[in-house]
Parts: structure tokens; sequence; C-alpha cells
């Protein structure tokens, strides 16, 4: 799998040698990897690198994992994230007020890597459902991941990979605004240098593969902030 196809998770944990063991497994199972040290740099790193899924550890230093949850539930942007929290606190209280601040699932520790990996994939299915093969539509266009096929109104489009993987972005989260720094890093890829007109210009060629057939442009141009679908 490419890199820049791969899902991205950003593992929030102090302990270091905890977020290496993480980290090496998330890799292993071919999973972008991201970390943070404490609450403040995930709330950067959040905006840097749009995670597809969040672990994040309860008890951090200064902002806790429960305030960062809270505050990335309560802004639009950060709200569809997925976040899975990891907690040594097992009292069905600590859990219920996880959920509660925003969660949408809680580990308890110690935890199997092996059922930790199976939860970021079933919050993976319903985030950035092409990542494990299913089928996305919008309007009339229909793309399937594992055919790496596109149809619109059931004629096959001919697209490109840089084109299919741009597609692929935008109906994952139909009506989102990506920022071109933001197609780079999900399309191209973090250790990839593209100029940002690079983006530009394959999304001309999108567009024209889209309206092959007719049809109006889906692609909305939002000047000073990016491209969105719808």
């Amino acid at each position: 799998m490419a890199a820049a196809e791969q899902p991205t998770v950003l593992v929030v944990e102090d302990e270091p040698a905890q977020r290496e063991v993480l980290s090496y497994n998330f890799e292993a199972e071919g999973f972008r990897v991201s970390q943070a040290g404490n609450g403040e740099e995930a709330l950067i790193l959040v905006e840097e690198v749009a995670p597809d899924v969040i672990v994040l550890d309860w008890m951090l230093p200064n902002v806790s994992g429960i305030e960062v949850c809270r505050r990335l539930k309560s802004r639009p942007e950060t709200r569809g994230v997925p976040i899975i929290m990891l907690s040594a606190r097992s009292e069905e209280v600590d859990r219920v007020r996880g959920l509660e601040t925003g969660a949408d699932d809680y580990v308890t520790k110690p935890y199997s890597i092996v059922e930790l990996l199976a939860r970021v994939r079933a919050q993976l299915r319903r985030s950035r459902p092409s990542s494990v093969g299913l089928t996305l539509a919008y309007d009339d266009i229909r793309l399937d991941p594992e055919t790496h096929r596109v149809y619109r109104a059931d004629k096959v489009l001919k697209l490109g990979p840089t084109e299919f993987r741009l597609l692929s972005t935008f109906m994952e989260k139909p009506g989102r605004v990506w920022s071109r720094e933001q197609l780079l890093d999900r399309v191209w890829g973090r250790d990839i240098y593209v100029d940002t007109r690079t983006v530009d210009v394959h999304i001309g060629r999108l567009r024209k593969a889209l309206c092959a057939f007719g049809g109006e442009d889906p692609l909305r141009t939002v000047r000073g902030a990016g491209y969105a679908l719808g």
C-alpha cells in the first residue's frame, strides 16, 4: 500500500516506551503514525496531519486526555475524527465520563494490542471506509477501492492514480473543505515534496474526468481555503 493511501493514526501517550510500542504495531499493520507526548502537542498535530483516528491516553501532563477530547469534539472541523481513549481507570463512572466527553471508544489498561487494532479498524469503517475496502458513493458517483474503478451514472470513468486518491479523499468527507496542504499530505504523503500548485493541476484533471460524460462539476473551489466535494 502506498504511503499516501495509508490511514493515519495519531498516538497521544506521555510514556515514551508505550508510545513507541503502539507506533511500532500500528506501522507494522500498514498505518501511518504521528506521535504526541502531551495534550498541547496533540492539539497542534491534529491540525497539521488531519488524522483518521486518534488513540488518546487519559492521563497526560498539563492538558489531560479528557480535555483534549472535549476540545476536539467541540470543533466542527475535528468533531468527526474518531477518538479511542486509553485509561487505567476501569470504573464504570470513568468509562461513562470518557464516552460522554465525546470519546468514540474506551479501552482499559492493560489492553491487548490485537484488540486495540480491531477497535481502530472498526472506527475506520466509519471515518475512512475506503481504507478498509468499502465502496463510496456520492450523488451519481461511485468509487470502488478494491477494483480501483470509478463510475458516474453507471459509466466507467478513467482516472489516474493521483486523481483516484483525490476523489477518494473528497468522497470520504463530502462537504469538507480541504486545503492544498492537507491534500498534499493525504494524497502525496508527508515525505514527498510537491508544490501546492500541483494540487490545482490534478484537481483540473479530476474535474475533466468526472465530467467526461456530461453532468455538473461536483467539486467546489473555496477561495482562500481549498477544495470540497459538494
